[in-house]
């Protein structure tokens, strides 16, 4: 059964990801499904030491950040704040 999820990255690494994900002719849904399967799948200790960090960094533009995620009512402020 599947579960749906909210997730929020780059725009321009989605925009990336989904044109890759195209030419597999796969969703970005199934292809984040892939990746998340090959996280869970080894023992790894390390994002550098799962086997698909060389073409995910193509993927992305510079380095990856990780930080405290906002609060769900800070996101909501700020989404409806742009839309005014």
């Amino acid at each position: 059964m599947d579960a749906k999820i909210t997730l929020s990255f780059n725009k321009a690494v989605i925009e990336k990801a989904k044109k890759f994900a195209s030419e597999q002719n796969m969703s970005l849904s199934r292809l984040t499904e892939f990746l998340y399967q090959k996280i869970v799948s080894g023992d790894y200790k390390r994002l550098d030491e799962l086997p698909v960090s060389d073409w995910v960094s193509m993927l992305a533009e510079g380095e990856a950040t990780y930080g405290k995620s906002k609060s769900r009512k800070d996101l909501k402020s700020s989404y409806f704040d742009t839309k005014k």
